[in-house]
């Protein structure tokens, strides 16, 4: 169907059918390339609403107030030398897995899919990575640690190494010409996606979180502990940004999920578990900051089939309950009283379409 236009003496022909083609033309990967990035009509509704709710959570590291961290942290009477070394693992750590995480959202995932809407969201995710970069140098310069510390971990800490390479090997993986009509490259995307979507934001930062929330809840280190939880709010839709990309990725390449490449997400979620349980035994000392360890350790057992059963795939250690509640009282974030001057702060947004999603913890 053709609409005609007159304006004028000049006549201009619009032809609908032409539109509707380019986007049925539409898809993750293989679709119709365009630079004009129009994102009208929407086909993945999804990535347009979760870019809403992730622009209405939006914050900044320096709205939240530093004083009291400052304090304890200089305070050798009341706040222990494994206290510090948990919020410096925190800091030290996601300095750089933030970057890396980032990084291939950038220069791999959203290079390669071709509707707008994707390559929206996925913008929208690389800069709340941008924004979790920020604040981890805000905790630093404000608690004066030394910055050479935080490379320092990345590099001699065997446990955050072996972590690291089992998500940057995936990345190299994917950066170099690929001819993406081919099964086995589709495969290679589809893992890079569930590997950093599902295994590393989803189940290998939650060793962190735990400790380090559990410091808040004992009025340990209060801006710290906020900033945490506003990037594991964060994190909870990135999760879903990868999840829904990855299964429309599987629904558009129905060829690529065969029980052998089920198996391989299972078998690689496995070791993305085992490498974070013995990164936890290493680095982190679970029972000083009042958490028992096989509770803990069960807990990342219990992430990591969430992940697994919100991708369509059969649990590691099915009917495994969560041991650890308390994290999800810690998402619920809608208010908060303002450190100092005891005043609400409203960080989401009137606008947001939704909360966190609590099937996200």
């Amino acid at each position: 169907m053709q609409k005609t236009f007159l304006v004028g003496t000049k006549t201009f022909v619009l032809d609908q059918a032409k539109a509707e083609a380019a986007f049925a033309a539409k898809k993750v990967i293989n679709g119709r390339e365009t630079m004009t990035f129009n994102l009208l009509p929407l086909k993945y509704q999804w990535a347009y609403d979760l870019y809403r709710t992730m622009k209405a959570n939006h914050w900044e590291p320096e709205d939240i107030p530093m004083g009291k961290d400052i304090e304890q942290w200089r305070d050798t009477k009341h706040v222990s030398d494994v206290e510090r070394w948990i919020i410096r693992m925190g800091i030290g750590y996601f300095s750089a897995a933030e970057g890396i995480v980032g990084d291939n959202i950038q220069h791999v995932v959203r290079e390669l899919v071709t509707a707008p809407e994707l390559k929206l969201v996925l913008g929208r995710h690389a800069h709340e990575e941008n924004i979790h970069a920020d604040s981890l140098l805000y905790m630093i310069s404000s608690l004066g640690i030394n910055p050479h510390e935080c490379e320092a971990m990345f590099e001699d800490v065997q446990t955050i190494v072996r972590k690291n390479e089992f998500v940057t090997k995936i990345s190299k993986d994917l950066r170099r010409d690929l001819d993406l009509t081919l099964p086995e490259n589709k495969r290679l995307l589809a893992k890079n996606i569930f590997v950093f979507g599902q295994c590393m934001e989803g189940t290998q930062f939650y060793g962190l979180f735990g400790m380090v929330l559990s410091l808040y809840r004992q009025n340990k280190f209060p801006g710290i502990g906020q900033m945490f939880r506003y990037t594991l709010r964060d994190e909870s839709n990135h999760i879903e940004v990868f999840r829904n990309l990855f299964m429309d990725l599987i629904e558009e390449n129905r060829e690529i999920w065969t029980a052998e490449f089920k198996e391989e997400l299972r078998t690689t979620m496995a070791e993305a578990v085992r490498l974070e349980k013995e990164f936890i035994r290493d680095c982190l000392p679970v029972n000083a900051v009042g958490l028992a360890i096989d509770e803990f350790l069960t807990y990342i057992d219990y992430i990591a089939d969430r992940r697994l059963e919100g991708c369509g795939l059969t649990p590691l250690a099915a009917g495994i309950k969560n041991p650890l509640p308390w994290l999800a009282e810690m998402m619920d974030i809608k208010k908060e009283q303002n450190f100092f001057e005891g005043r609400v702060t409203e960080y989401q947004k009137s606008s947001a379409l939704q909360g966190t999603n609590d099937a996200d913890l």
